[in-house]
């Protein structure tokens, strides 16, 4: 059981279905959930986050603190844009500015369309400071399109 970076392959396919909206107005709605390694998630056990997800999954997700709760946070859109050949979205920085979570990787999903999954990524760090720490450092640019 890992958790990898990597934009999710049925995102990829979902895209050219027009399954996922990101428009600011009108958009759909997406999350970000937390996840943990070892013994630290919700059920005892890690994720298995990469390329092959489909969906949210609470298996490994870490456990209720303060204002984080199962299923993570709902990311504000900012609306897609271009930068040379590259096209990309964004998302305002979360904050679970009450919880104390140990997180070791992420899933961006489509809270609005049966839970896709669109992205993970795994912390290189073991984050296990208030949330306001990891808050900074997961900004929705970096998570996005920091790797892709």
């Amino acid at each position: 059981m890992a958790i990898s970076t990597a934009m999710c392959t049925s995102f990829k396919k979902e895209l050219l279905e027009a399954k996922h909206n990101f428009l600011l107005s009108g958009g759909d709605t997406f999350n970000l959930a937390l996840y943990a390694i070892s013994s630290g998630g919700r059920s005892g056990t890690t994720a298995t986050l990469g390329a092959a997800t489909t969906v949210y999954v609470t298996t490994g997700e870490v456990a209720d603190s303060g204002s984080y709760t199962t299923g993570g946070g709902a990311l504000t859109r900012i609306d897609p844009t271009t930068s040379s050949t590259t096209a990309y979205t964004d998302f305002a920085d979360i904050n679970f500015t009450t919880a104390t979570i140990t997180a070791r990787g992420a899933l961006i999903y489509n809270a609005s369309d049966s839970n896709k999954a669109v992205c993970c990524a795994r912390f290189w760090w073991q984050q296990d400071q208030h949330c306001w720490d990891l808050c900074n450092r997961l900004s929705g640019s970096w998570v996005l399109h920091g790797y892709y």
